[in-house]
């Protein structure tokens, strides 16, 4: 089942702006960093997680994934030469029975094993895909099938059930290996990859009860399934979508679709993220208002559901997905950005550590930032790291790349973004489109055309933001009508030199209400109180009517929007700025911040 969109090739775009902004940091702050990869890589060396069945295994493919999203978006030449390297380093690693890994034999298929495995077959993958030397390809193929039929030698049928690979979650964690089986099955097209993975639907994933036939009942929300853990059950999720694609069976997509909008029904919050008890679905839609001194909304969850959203995107081009990436990304992962580099809290020595590029968790209600390291695994030669510092990268990708897309015979843009695209149409005219937008401040966006030999011709889809009101379209000034196809703005027309096209509308704020709270939200940016910022600081909700008088002000530091709104005669105004930047000096005597604010 082929995808409907798909993303520009390397160096077919670059970005300016907020993704400019953020792709800049995750490069220079982290992906560029070859000490990182090294240590990465190091823990392969020896049998690193048997002493705590830990998880060091799954840092090295999972902040891979990541770089190779970002090099999409980006093209960066330094960056592609640094993960050339980082996977040639890591094949040397191989052991003589084709593992991979960070167990040693007797040790292996407990704890984490599996699910570190499973982020090996990903790294190499996401390399394999951006990869330009065939011989290296070549090499990197033949060690994927070692790796991978080395799990087939230990698991399965008259083996070691999958589901009792690991002590976590019910070994939901380790069938979450599905999806790369299902990517080498179509690598390579060996049966024995798709037998495997048909081995794993089985079992429904998990040993208290089948996911996959609880999603299709669709009876029971997520946070009531045998296994609640938000990561690891999108993530096993995503190979069965991969396992629809890959055969067309049409209830994988059907249970994936329940899944997906049970999720976003009754877990996901105002910021677009699931767990407001540790990393679980806990009806967090429901109890996101409630005060939390506790972690909460994991990172990792963040940029999973973006992954799930991305895949559905891709094969399906319901622009809703577009709309739950964008969500989650300006608020739960640009929030959890670690901009000036502060100290990070470690729960379980007690003690600061040197920052990571980005924080774990994201508070809520009355809470502050740096409450916790998520998924913190020191190395025994020194240093440490986290798993949410991995994936964080993967999900500053998602956005650009979501945002301007290949489709049909022509460009979809998703968002109102800064940059520049190279694009060569149908009849093989280069057509360069330059990008200019406030976005999300303002709701406007202007495109410019060049064409270096010729008039080119080819359609643009247009999407235009949900919370865009007064939407209007103007090319070379004048105000055109054009027709929707799923809900996209389509123009078909050859732009010459010279050409610009327009896209303007008014971002409204939004009041979100549950029960006896409030919070709002100004277009897709969720905003919040800040106790550094405000001295009137408090998470009262307003003393005001449904309609909130407000002014614009002039954005400070990294601040997307700042805003002043009234509340009634007598009161102080309500400061609200964009949550991604608030409480980031998170180690100062005033760092709470609060997003839902209640009436006394």
């Amino acid at each position: 089942m082929e995808n409907r969109l798909s993303f520009l090739e390397p160096g077919e775009a670059s970005f300016s702006g907020v993704y400019g902004k953020y792709l800049a940091f995750a490069l220079n702050r982290q992906l560029l960093s070859p000490e990182t990869w090294a240590d990465f890589v190091r823990v392969f060396t020896a049998d690193s997680d048997d002493q705590d069945k830990g998880w060091r295994c799954e840092y090295w493919g999972k902040m891979m994934r990541g770089a190779c999203l970002c090099y999409r978006a980006t093209g960066n030449e330094a960056l592609y030469t640094l993960l050339r390297d980082a996977v040639r380093d890591l094949l040397q690693t191989q052991r003589a029975d084709g593992r991979i890994s960070t167990y040693s034999g007797q040790c292996q298929l407990s704890g984490w094993d599996l699910w570190g495995r499973k982020y090996v077959m990903t790294g190499l993958m996401h390399f394999l895909e951006i990869c330009r030397e065939r011989a290296f390809g070549e090499e990197i193929t033949a060690a994927l099938i070692r790796h991978a039929d080395a799990i087939l030698d230990a698991v399965g049928p008259g083996k070691v059930p999958i589901t009792e690979t690991s002590s976590w979650w019910g070994g939901v964690n380790s069938c979450s290996i599905l999806e790369p089986f299902v990517a080498l099955y179509e690598l390579t097209k060996k049966e024995r990859y798709l037998r495997f993975a048909e081995y794993i639907l089985s079992t429904g994933g998990c040993r208290d009860g089948n996911l996959i036939e609880i999603a299709l009942e669709n009876k029971i929300p997520p946070y009531e399934y045998p296994e609640v853990k938000a990561y690891e059950t999108m993530s096993f999720f995503e190979g069965v979508l991969a396992y629809y694609q890959a055969t067309g069976e049409e209830k994988y997509l059907r249970a994936v679709r329940r899944f997906f909008d049970a999720v976003a029904e009754t877990d996901l919050t105002v910021i677009g993220c699931c767990g407001c008890t540790h990393e679980l679905f806990d009806h967090s839609s429901v109890r996101q208002t409630e005060p939390n001194q506790n972690i909460m909304q994991e990172t990792c969850v963040s940029v999973t559901w973006m992954r799930l959203c991305l895949k559905l995107l891709l094969l399906t081009g319901d622009r809703r997905y577009y709309g739950f990436i964008e969500r989650t990304g300006y608020n739960a992962l640009y929030g959890a950005v670690n901009v000036h580099g502060l100290p990070q809290y470690d729960r379980q020595s007690k003690e600061y550590l040197p920052g990571l590029p980005f924080d774990s968790y994201s508070p809520l209600t009355d809470s502050r930032r740096g409450v916790g390291i998520g998924g913190l695994k020191r190395f025994s030669f020194g240093g440490f790291y986290g798993c949410c510092a991995c994936i964080a990268s993967a999900g500053i990708a998602l956005l650009p790349l979501t945002a301007v897309m290949k489709y049909r015979d022509g460009l979809l843009i998703n968002g109102l973004f800064s940059g520049s695209v190279m694009f060569r149409t149908p009849e093989g005219k280069r057509l360069h489109i330059s990008a200019e937008s406030a976005y999300p401040r303002e709701g406007k966006m202007v495109l410019s055309f060049d064409t270096q030999d010729g008039t080119g011709s080819c359609a643009l889809y247009l999407r235009i933001p949900d919370d865009l009101r007064d939407a209007e379209i103007t090319v070379n000034g004048q105000e055109i009508q054009a027709a929707a196809e799923q809900g996209y703005i389509c123009l078909r027309r050859a732009f010459a030199a010279g050409d610009t096209l327009e896209v303007r509308g008014v971002l409204p704020l939004i009041a979100e209400k549950i029960g006896d709270s409030m919070a709002f939200r100004y277009g897709p940016i969720v905003l919040a109180r800040d106790e550094q910022k405000e001295p009137d600081f408090c998470c009262q909700a307003p003393e005001t009517d449904d309609t909130l008088s407000y002014s614009m002000l002039p954005p400070e530091g990294d601040e997307m929007i700042r805003l002043q709104a009234e509340q009634k005669p007598g009161l102080p105004p309500l400061l609200l700025t964009d949550y991604a930047s608030c409480g980031r000096r998170w180690n100062g005597p005033k760092n709470r911040i609060t997003v839902w604010m209640k009436k006394e």
